[in-house]
């Protein structure tokens, strides 16, 4: 299967020279040429198949051309070793339980399938290959880890300074090795322009050989689809239509949701639910898509005014308003109301959210007010003990410290202070 730029200015590549260019030469996000539903026979049996098969049969369309069937079973095995559960909270809402990976975030499973891809591709390259990523929270860690020690690959990591939490931080500035944290003087937004802009700089393509592992890459994005298909298979039993709310910044991981539901799994609606940064919000209302600044919030990782991941959405559904609110409904909410909801779930469930999970239980319950006859799940993504200061003032209760988090507490920061994109080219150049 070919890849094509959304953009319609480039050439058609493999599924391997997508992963390693990151984003197309006309700055475009790179996309399936097509999406063949998977057979009936799939769903109806799904109960019977384990994580590794669902995920196997879910990806083969998308990479069989680049990756031998044996290969891409390893590959699984090696990215799906720890569980994804659906946990009843209420009566017909559940919460999908996205982290207990090693860096307890849901971006673990997107990481570690790329980073697993380019270490295949990268076996026979004489040429290093630098993975350059901004994050706005629990990307950085989660491609800190995948790609540590990977042979062939340099990491460099841009996050915002003092809008990411001290154990997000800690995650991605305390690895060394082949990873390189740079803090810069700005917003995600700025982190994410200055890596777009990295891609189209013509004197360092001819230096280097530069891929993102964002969700703007294919090979990061479209394995969260895995997710919504494991969920699935633990609700299926359920006599009511399912609905997945999704905590929203980047919008990669809803995205991977409505390619899931193209490949044939049943669900009546996706909810996008935002913190204050309602761009997606307002285009729902409108029909008008107008990014702005992104705003900080106590749920930083979907801090994000321009959200990269939602003209593959609209592309989707061929950008038909109607289809796509026909299947997509999108809410935004409050730090005042987050901690709220974060109180409730603990109050009525004796559950801990995190600050994302908290606004996409918050737009579950909207859409639920509306459509009572549902069965509605929000993901969870990222444990609430890496927002430690807002959950612990938030809710009468001490976390334990997970032992996935107690390994980077202890260790020195190590990250290279930036301001502008001149200094990210010199650094990458020097």
């Amino acid at each position: 299967m070919n890849y094509y730029s959304l953009n319609k200015k480039a050439p058609d590549v493999s599924f391997k020279d997508a992963v390693i260019k990151g984003i197309a030469p006309d700055r475009g996000l790179y996309f399936p040429e097509q999406i063949a539903p998977l057979p009936d026979s799939f769903f109806e049996n799904i109960e019977e198949l384990s994580n590794e098969e669902i995920a196997f049969n879910a990806i083969h369309q998308f990479v069989s051309d680049e990756i031998p069937n044996e290969k891409l079973r390893e590959i699984l095995a090696n990215v799906l070793d720890f569980d994804f559960p659906v946990v009843e909270l209420e009566d017909d809402v559940a919460t999908l339980e996205l982290f207990h990976g090693p860096t307890m975030a849901f971006k673990d499973v997107g990481a570690r399938f790329m980073a697993n891809c380019l270490g295949y591709f990268s076996e026979d390259a004489t040429n290093e290959v630098t993975v350059l990523v901004a994050t706005s929270g629990d990307t950085g860690g989660a491609v800190a880890n995948g790609f540590l020690g990977v042979e062939g690959v340099k990491v460099v990591i841009l996050y915002p300074s003092g809008k990411v939490s001290d154990i997000q931080e800690r995650q991605l500035t305390t690895l060394g090795q082949n990873i390189t944290a740079l803090e810069v003087d700005g917003t995600f937004d700025d982190c994410q322009k200055m890596v777009k802009t990295a891609f189209l700089d013509e004197a360092l393509l001819s230096n280097m050989q530069l891929t993102s592992a964002n969700s703007i890459n294919v090979a990061r994005w479209l394995p969260q689809l895995f997710y919504f298909l494991f969920a699935y298979k633990q609700a299926k039993s359920k006599d009511k239509k399912i609905v997945f709310s999704v905590p929203s910044g980047n919008f990669g991981n809803i995205c991977a949701g409505l390619v899931a539901q193209k490949l044939g799994m049943p669900v009546k609606q996706f909810v996008a639910a935002t913190n204050i940064n309602d761009t997606v919000p307002e285009f729902m209302k409108t029909g008008s898509y107008n990014p702005k600044p992104s705003k900080a919030t106590i749920s930083n990782a979907m801090d994000v005014g321009d959200p990269s991941n939602f003209i593959r959405i609209r592309h989707l559904f061929k950008d038909n308003f109607e289809a796509l609110a026909q299947n997509l409904t999108s809410y935004t909410f409050t730090d005042d109301e987050t901690k709220e909801a974060l109180k409730l779930i603990y109050k009525n469930s004796n559950y801990v959210a995190d600050p994302h999970g908290a606004v996409g239980y918050l737009g579950l319950k909207s859409y639920q007010s509306t459509h009572p006859n549902t069965y509605g799940i929000f993901l969870e993504t990222a444990h609430p003990v890496k927002f430690l200061d807002v959950v612990e003032e938030t809710i009468p209760e001490k976390l334990a410290i997970p032992t996935q988090i107690q390994k980077v507490m202890g260790k020195e920061k190590k990250s290279i202070p930036i301001k502008i994109y001149d200094d990210l080219k010199s650094f990458l150049l020097h």
